[in-house]
């Protein structure tokens, strides 16, 4: 069984891209190819300017106050940035969808996949799977993919630090 591809790598991608802006085309490349993403052309100013442009717009998502509003935010994502499901097969990886057309710019390829994949996340796992790091101090992205569900912080550091200015407060 070969699972979809759209869904946590995507989203651990924008949360990525989101809390740590690439600096360049280059970068940007580099990061999405890391993230197991085909890039199959260098990337440009004009794709970094657009996934920028992208990240702002899934910030929106992040922030929307309720799930109705939330869902409201990635349909519009979903509208601008997805044409109709395809199977396609290249390489030796087998059969996959696509949710894009081919031959399209990097910013665009991004732009999906990042989309896709959190309206995946967010239907397959909860819509409050998604949000702003709980520490005072704090303003990253996480995507929940713990089993329970209840994670609140961006990384095992803003956990463990907001857990010791709780504690020192408590014990003041």
């Amino acid at each position: 069984m070969q699972l979809n591809p759209y869904g946590e790598g995507a989203v651990r991608l924008a949360v990525d891209l989101a809390n740590h802006p690439p600096a360049c085309a280059d970068e940007l490349g580099a990061r999405c190819a890391a993230a197991g993403m085909m890039v199959n052309q260098p990337a440009t100013e004009s794709d970094l300017r657009r996934t920028k442009e992208s990240i702002a717009h899934w910030w929106r998502v992040v922030d929307a106050p309720t799930p109705e509003a939330r869902a409201a935010e990635l349909n519009r994502m979903l509208r601008d940035a997805s044409t109709h499901p395809r199977l396609r097969q290249h390489d030796d990886q087998g059969w996959h969808l696509h949710y894009r057309d081919d031959d399209v710019p990097l910013a665009d390829v991004v732009r999906c996949l990042i989309t896709v994949g959190t309206a995946l996340h967010l239907a397959t796992r909860g819509m409050t799977r998604l949000g702003r790091c709980a520490a005072h101090d704090c303003a990253r992205a996480y995507a929940d993919t713990t089993r329970n569900g209840l994670q609140r912080y961006c990384s095992p550091r803003c956990t463990n630090r907001d857990a010791v200015r709780r504690h020192r407060i408590r014990h003041a």
